[in-house]
């Protein structure tokens, strides 16, 4: 029976870079395997597999008695919406463990490193497959994309020891130039909805049975943002009233002043004081050093929610 290899919704670089690389090592390991994806590619991935030579995985919202390699996440909010109905056969990913359950027993490559692609590189390590250079650079570029170019406190030794093996197999010299051509894609706001820019990087979290919306946008200037960031404010205002969530955080990272602007409408006027002891001013506010939601925003939350 085929499996389909999916990253979690609303995809980033790492679910859907991540989804194709798994998917061809499982079919060379003699295990039949197709990548899907959840939602649409953002400018970042579209561009990555412009580049080398890739078309999107199919969209495929439906998994309802299928067996499924999950990328990228643990989280029940973030799988496919009859994840129950189908038969979870191996998660890979970077992130904290979620509450997804199985019935059966499931292959799991779960590191605290700072990107799935870089497990997914020690799984062809183990089986000893040789990676194509079209997938060594969309996996090097994900991670690129996750560790914010080494600089997130999330990347590790072996993030950096896997970009200098996958960009040497793609053929590319000056990997950090070509990083820094994915994060100016990123920048590029002028003319996207604020829905669309919302909803670039967005994820949702169950905190103890309250739902917290949390985006990222990471540009290489925060001035970007400055004629629409009103629009982004009342967009995450609406998007917590739709989906009944506690809170909405969006988050405005730059990652050159290396820090991020926290757009936050909540239930609780005193979360970020809560969490970050820092107190928001008009729903805004600045954490010098934080460029990593999964290391630096989401864990503090939880401990408010415990």
């Amino acid at each position: 029976m085929t499996m389909y290899v999916v990253g979690h919704k609303i995809p980033d670089s790492d679910s859907i870079c991540g989804a194709i690389a798994l998917a061809y090592l499982k079919n060379q390991i003699g295990e039949a395997a197709v990548a899907t994806r959840l939602g649409e590619l953002s400018p970042e991935t579209d561009f990555i597999l412009n580049k080398f030579g890739f078309e999107a995985p199919a969209l495929k919202e439906s998994y309802a008695g299928e067996q499924v390699y999950i990328v990228d996440h643990s989280e029940v909010t973030q799988a496919p919406d009859d994840i129950a109905q189908a038969t979870i056969v191996g998660i890979v990913d970077h992130h904290k463990l979620g509450d997804l359950t199985t019935s059966t027993p499931l292959e799991c490559w779960i590191r605290p490193v700072g990107c799935s692609n870089t497990v997914i590189k020690m799984m062809y390590d183990f089986y000893q497959v040789e990676i194509p250079a079209n997938i060594a650079g969309i996996m090097m570029c994900a991670i690129l994309s996750d560790t914010v170019i080494f600089k997130s406190p999330t990347c590790t030794t072996a993030d950096i020891r896997c970009v200098e093996a996958l960009a040497e197999i793609a053929g590319i010299e000056d990997f950090k130039a070509l990083g820094m051509d994915m994060f100016k894609v990123k920048s590029a706001v002028d003319g996207t909805p604020a829905r669309d820019l919302v909803l670039r990087d967005f994820k949702d979290f169950d905190m103890n049975g309250n739902l917290v919306g949390i985006g990222q946008l990471e540009v290489i200037d925060l001035s970007v943002f400055d004629a629409i960031k009103s629009d982004l404010e009342a967009d995450i205002a609406a998007l917590k009233a739709e989906g009944n969530r506690h809170s909405v955080i969006l988050l405005l990272t730059d990652i050159m002043k290396e820090g991020s602007e926290l757009l936050v409408v909540s239930d609780d006027a005193e979360l970020t004081a809560k969490a970050y002891d820092k107190a928001s001013v008009d729903g805004r506010v600045w954490l010098d050093g934080v460029l990593s939601r999964k290391k630096q925003v989401v864990p503090a939350l939880q401990q408010v929610f415990a």
